[in-house]
């Protein structure tokens, strides 16, 4: 069984069609791309999976389970995350503490028990703070755990996003454009945190532009154009393929 299935996703703006018809399958433990030339559809597509849209036709189905319309808490709760093209920190807050908020989901201690500093809510606080700080080790910005999140360089503040969303400890990660505004060196960087994520065995989908960091790490590509599913295959396939070609340079007949 798939780990993810869209089938038949339609939506309608008003009298625009964003998306026709789409369906496509994601396997457990892949890197899949989602691309396309501007205008394809591809964060709407996203958009509709995490819960953000309601699709005007279609299903998504997780793990056997059709989560059409969830919001994003009761998918973080199911083991699906995503990050966003533009980054969504809390600016006044520590790093560390912008990774504790997505530890907290799974905290046991309530109000009352906090604000009166209960003992086990204090060793609960103990173990998010130091699981958090794990994570910030983990895409390598540990050192910056004290720095307010407003401070950071775009770079250092994708990495924090992606952070904050393994903390969930989801079984699929969906990322929308993760090397926007990233320069080569942090390109490079990131191609390497997503195949740790893989390791983990997460399951990565992501839709992106860099059309070198896609065809270096995943292992499928789907391309839409349109806001239909032009095709879908291994990165060599995608590159071989005359309509993928005309799709994004043009087709001089």
């Amino acid at each position: 069984m798939p780990m993810l299935e869209l089938n038949g996703i339609t939506q309608i703006f008003g009298g625009v069609t964003a998306l026709k018809d789409v369906s496509f399958s994601i396997s457990e433990g892949d890197i899949t791309g989602v691309i396309g030339p501007n205008g394809a559809g591809k964060t709407t597509l996203f958009n509709i999976v995490t819960g953000i849209y309601k699709q005007t036709n279609g299903k998504v189905i997780f793990e056997g389970k059709d989560i059409s319309g969830l919001p994003a808490e009761r998918l973080a709760a199911l083991g699906m995350v995503r990050t966003f093209q533009n980054i969504e920190l809390f600016g006044n807050m520590t790093v560390l503490e912008n990774v504790m908020v997505g530890l907290h989901s799974r905290s046991r201690s309530g109000l009352f028990a906090c604000s009166f500093k209960m003992p086990w809510a204090i060793r609960e606080e103990r173990t998010i703070s130091e699981e958090a700080l794990e994570w910030l080790r983990f895409v390598g910005i540990e050192e910056l755990a004290k720095i307010e999140a407003g401070n950071l360089p775009f770079g250092r503040g994708r990495m924090l996003e992606i952070a904050r969303a393994m903390a969930c400890k989801p079984r699929l990660i969906l990322m929308d454009e993760p090397a926007a505004g990233l320069n080569s060196k942090e390109t490079l960087g990131l191609a390497e945190l997503i195949r740790k994520i893989r390791d983990l065995g997460v399951t990565v989908v992501l839709v992106e532009h860099d059309m070198e960091l896609v065809m270096d790490i995943c292992d499928r590509i789907v391309v839409l154009n349109l806001g239909e599913k032009l095709t879908e295959g291994t990165p060599r396939e995608i590159q071989e393929n005359p309509e993928v070609i005309a799709a994004y340079l043009g087709d001089d007949e």
